[in-house]
Parts: C-alpha cells; structure tokens; sequence
C-alpha cells in the first residue's frame, strides 16, 4: 500500500490544500492528513475545529484519514508505516524552503517526499493570506472549502 503524510497546520485549510490532497489521491492508496501541534504558535482556529473543518471536507472519501501529531513528521511516519510525505509548492520561495526539510527528512529516514505544484488559479492562496481576510471581515468563499465556519 502506497500510503503518504500530507503534513500542516491547516489554520485553516484552504482551497490550495484541497487542490494537492485531491491531486494526492490519484497517487496514493491513502493520504493521512496530518495536523501538527506546535505549542510555540499561535493558531486562529482550535486543533478540534481545524480537524473538524478537514474531515467534513473529506467526510466521503475512504482513502483518507485526518490525524494530529507533535514532533518530527518523519517519526510520524514511521509509526504510521507511511513510505511518502506529500508537499504542495506555490512559488520558488516554497520550493527552496521544502527542499531543505526534504533532504533533511531523507538523511534521518528513507522517507521520500512527493511535490506537486498547486493548480494556477490556487497558487497565491495561502493558510496567512486567509486569516489575515477573516480578521479583517473580508469574504474568504472563494479561498476555503465551504467546511470552514467561523
């Protein structure tokens, strides 16, 4: 079984991570979804309502699960006996950034990272870009799957 990490925040998911998971299934036998905590960072939404938003996206797709971890992704594949992390790129500056964790999760595992590029009408859609329209009351329709309530 082909099985991949998809790894992030997803504060909130947006359009562009709809656009790679979806792009992802077509891969892999199943995709884990995988929400990190990081206790240093300020999220706008709750761990339980960033996962709640994810799984009512995906609630009719078995090839999915949504899960949450603390630590390395690539010890959270190892325990989920996932041989892939699958990483969407936006722009150069992505590129550059996810290249560096993807030779550094290759040296500590034989974990192989899959980059898709995001579809041209979601690139400029970002997790910041989001939250900066929602504090600022703008319409967000058209950047997030309709699962994201605030």
């Amino acid at each position: 079984m082909r099985r991949a990490v998809f790894p992030g925040s997803f504060d909130p998911i947006t359009l562009g991570h709809y656009d790679i998971i979806e792009r992802g299934l077509t891969l892999f036998d199943e995709v884990i979804l995988a929400i990190g905590v990081n206790a240093d960072k300020k999220y706008m939404f709750s761990l339980e309502e960033r996962k709640q938003f994810i799984q009512e996206s995906f609630k009719n797709e078995p090839k999915i699960k949504v899960m949450t971890y603390k630590g390395l992704t690539v010890d959270f594949c190892k325990k989920q006996n996932a041989q892939f992390i699958l990483r969407g790129l936006r722009n150069p500056g992505d590129f550059e950034f996810e290249k560096a964790i993807a030779h550094t999760n290759r040296k500590m595992s034989e974990i192989e990272t899959v980059f898709l590029l995001t579809s041209s009408g979601k690139s400029y859609i970002s997790s910041s870009i989001v939250r900066d329209v929602i504090r600022n009351g703008g319409d967000v329709s058209g950047l997030v799957p309709d699962t994201v309530r605030f």
